[in-house]
């Protein structure tokens, strides 16, 4: 009963628009009408800029954070690391903007800062060093991927390790157009950075 509960909850959690409601409040624009459509971190940094963009970076990562560390205040005898797997299902296939939302990679990331802090702070050394060589974002979160399971399995840490591996399944999942995009040279290299 206790995974049914807190798995909604986790869902719900996830499933917080943060790059619609930024974009909505904050410059009266519905981002899934403009750039990729796409309600994540990504788009949002491509449509509304910089300071919008880490606030909604920082809000998905938050929701997969909260989504494990709830239950940690309860007490409840769950393994956290599979409730965070509904927060991302809440973050990809949200029930408050018709089912369609972002690609997973923040909330993931928050879903291992609320387990494993350094495995975290691995995370987002690998995406920066990947970003600032490739400029492609995409790249950067698949590979990112990879190099959390290798380090899951430094680590010796079965769950982790198939936590991570479905979480990066699910990621490289996600960016099956930006794979093609990047190998036909036509993915959007980011200007920033």
């Amino acid at each position: 009963m206790e995974y049914i509960i807190f798995g909604i909850i986790a869902y719900l959690l996830g499933s917080i628009p943060s790059a619609l409601i930024v974009g909505k409040i904050f410059y009266k624009l519905d981002i899934r009408e403009h750039g990729s459509g796409n309600l994540g971190a990504t788009n949002t940094f491509r449509v509304l800029g910089i300071k919008a963009g880490i606030a909604v970076t920082l809000a998905d990562i938050l929701k997969g954070t909260a989504a494990v560390l709830i239950p940690l205040l309860f007490g409840a005898d769950v393994y956290r690391l599979a409730i965070g797997l509904f927060a991302v299902a809440g973050h990809t296939y949200p029930i408050f903007a018709r089912f369609k939302g972002g690609k997973a990679v923040a909330t993931s990331g928050g879903i291992i800062l609320g387990i494993n802090p350094i495995l975290f702070l691995i995370m987002i050394s690998t995406f920066i060093l990947t970003l600032y060589l490739s400029k492609y974002v995409s790249l950067s979160s698949m590979v990112t991927g990879v190099v959390t399971i290798i380090v899951s399995i430094i680590f010796q840490d079965t769950g982790l390790i198939i936590v991570t591996s479905i979480l990066t399944a699910f990621v490289f999942y996600r960016h099956k157009d930006n794979l093609k995009r990047i190998k036909n040279k036509t993915e959007p290299k980011i200007k920033w950075m």
